[in-house]
């Protein structure tokens, strides 16, 4: 069964310490994660190399949720997270690879996120459009700069 793959760029106006940070909270996670109309619940967060993770998406209007879980393969703080992701779902089977290349630029910090092995299942728009809303929602959390 073929897959799919999802690349995508941004620069945000923030440190990449920040951004690092974002992927690796659990709170922030719940906050920025989920695409439009979904709520996330965080029910397991080891942010270390070999650590582990468990999180469902709920869709607010009908209740529904998908759960999925993986492990961190590689982390250098403010640089570059590599995770796998699998759905707990057997109609979605495979194992997701997820990179996060974060570099500094003179007005804040470029994104690059690939995301591959997407099961065929699941249209590769439909990932990328998720992923579009939740990078709106991460810089309504990370572009601010409150100092009290």
């Amino acid at each position: 069964m073929s897959t799919g793959t999802v690349r995508l760029h941004r620069v945000l106006r923030t440190t990449p310490e920040k951004i690092y940070r974002a992927f690796l909270s659990a709170e922030a996670l719940a906050k920025w994660l989920p695409p439009y109309g979904f709520v996330c619940r965080v029910e397991q967060m080891d942010a270390r190399v070999g650590g582990r993770f468990r999180m469902s998406f709920e869709n607010f209007t009908n209740g529904q949720a998908h759960s999925f879980g993986g492990e961190y393969l590689e982390l250098i703080p403010g640089e570059l997270i590599r995770y796998t992701d699998q759905f707990d779902d057997p109609n979605l089977p495979g194992e997701l690879r997820v990179s996060v290349v974060l570099k500094p630029v003179v007005c804040g910090t470029e994104l690059q996120i690939v995301q591959e092995g997407i099961p065929a299942v699941i249209p590769v728009e439909m990932c990328y459009l998720g992923w579009q809303e939740s990078l709106a929602q991460l810089a309504n959390l990370v572009e601010p700069d409150i100092k009290e």
